[in-house]
C-alpha cells in the first residue's frame, strides 16, 4: 500500500470519476493511475469503485470508508510537511482561502495586501464559492481556511471563530421614493421589488426571517450571489437593493442611494473556520489576527483545545465583535 495510491483514489473520487481529469491536475497518465488503483484494489480484497467496462460508475461501500480514512492519512502526511516547513523556514510556504464574492471583494483586499507584503515567499491562493462550497472544502482539507457568514455552523470538524458583525443597506436609484425616507420600514420596502442576494449567500437568512416575522412576503425579482451584480440590476430599476452594507462605496455608488437599514435586521457574523486537527504555522495565526484583531493565537490556540462548537461559541460569548 503506497501513499500515491491513496492520493489516486482520493483525487479521482474529488473528479466526479474522472480518470481522465484527475491525471491531466496531478501532472501523470491515465494509465498509470488505474493501475495503481488495480494494484491497491488486489492488495486489500475489495473494489474501491464499481466500473462498467473501463468506466468507473460509482464508489463501493466500501471504497467510501476507504477513501475517507485516505483523506485522514493524506492530511496528516500535509500536517508532517508544514511542521517540517515551519522549523526549516517559517516565513516560506502556501496558505489557502476559500470565501464568498463579497468577503474577497470587500473585506479581504487590505488584508491580503499586508499580508504579501509581510510574508512575501508565501504563495496565497484564494477560491470563491458557495458557502456550502467553502465548508465543504475547509472540511476536507482542499484549503487552510474558509471565511464566511453562512453554512459553516453545519460542519462539525471545523473550529469555527467569529471575526466581526455587518448589516445591511437599502440601495435605490436618486430619485426614488424611498430616497428621502429616514424613517424606513419593511413595510417601505416590502412595497417595491427587491434585488438581493441568492438563498444561504451574505446572510440572506437574516433578511427573510426579519420579513418573516413582520407577516411580509416581499416580492424578490432578482437574486445575485455578487452585490456589484445587483448593483447594476437597481441602477436598471429592477428593483430596490439590499446588499451588505460594506459592498457600498460612497465614490463608486454615487449614482446610488444607501439607506441605513440596521434597525431592521439582525445583525450578522462572518467567521473563519479551519479543519479540525489541521496545524497551523506562523503565518497563519498572523493572517488570523489581522483579519479579526482579538483572535489571538492565545486564543485560537484555546479554542482549538475545546471540543465541540457550543464550547466554541461559550469562548467568544463576552467578546466584542467589531462591526463593519
Amino acid at each position: 500500500m503506497k501513499l500515491q495510491q491513496m492520493r489516486y483514489i482520493w483525487e479521482v473520487a474529488h473528479h466526479d470519476l474522472n480518470v481522465s481529469a484527475t491525471a491531466q491536475s496531478l501532472y501523470t497518465s491515465q494509465p498509470g493511475i488505474s493501475k495503481q488503483i488495480r494494484l491497491l484494489e488486489d492488495e486489500l480484497g475489495v473494489e474501491v469503485f464499481a466500473r462498467s467496462g473501463k468506466h468507473l460508475t460509482r464508489i463501493t461501500p466500501a471504497g467510501e470508508k476507504i477513501i475517507d480514512t485516505a483523506g485522514e492519512i493524506l492530511r496528516k502526511v500535509e500536517s508532517i510537511k508544514q511542521v517540517a516547513q515551519e522549523f526549516s523556514d517559517e516565513r516560506k510556504g502556501s496558505l489557502s482561502i476559500a470565501t464568498t464574492h463579497t468577503q474577497a471583494r470587500y473585506a479581504l483586499p487590505g488584508i491580503i495586501q499586508q499580508f504579501i507584503s509581510q510574508y512575501p515567499d508565501v504563495a496565497l491562493h484564494m477560491h470563491q464559492g458557495s458557502p456550502i462550497q467553502i465548508a465543504e472544502m475547509a472540511a476536507d482539507g482542499s484549503v487552510h481556511f474558509a471565511i464566511a457568514t453562512e453554512a459553516l455552523e453545519l460542519f462539525n470538524d471545523l473550529v469555527m471563530m467569529p471575526c466581526y458583525s455587518w448589516n445591511r443597506c437599502v440601495l435605490v436609484p436618486r430619485g426614488h421614493p424611498l430616497a428621502q425616507n429616514s424613517g424606513l420600514t419593511l413595510q417601505d420596502i416590502a412595497r417595491f421589488a427587491l434585488v438581493t442576494y441568492v438563498f444561504g449567500f451574505t446572510g440572506r437568512s437574516k433578511l427573510d426571517e426579519a420579513f418573516m416575522n413582520e407577516g411580509l412576503s416581499p416580492r424578490v425579482v432578482f437574486t445575485a450571489t455578487d452585490a456589484d451584480v445587483i448593483k447594476t440590476y437597481v441602477r436598471l430599476g429592477l428593483g430596490v437593493g439590499i446588499i451588505a452594507k460594506m459592498a457600498y462605496d460612497p465614490q463608486l455608488d454615487s449614482d446610488l442611494v444607501s439607506l441605513n437599514a440596521e434597525h431592521l435586521f439582525e445583525p450578522s457574523v462572518t467567521r473563519i473556520g479551519f479543519r479540525r486537527g489541521t496545524f497551523l504555522r506562523g503565518f497563519m495565526y498572523d493572517f488570523i489576527a489581522s483579519f479579526a484583531p482579538h483572535l489571538t493565537k492565545g486564543i485560537v490556540q484555546e479554542a482549538i483545545s475545546l471540543h465541540n462548537k457550543a464550547e466554541v461559541d461559550e469562548l467568544f460569548t463576552q467578546v466584542q465583535l467589531p462591526s463593519r
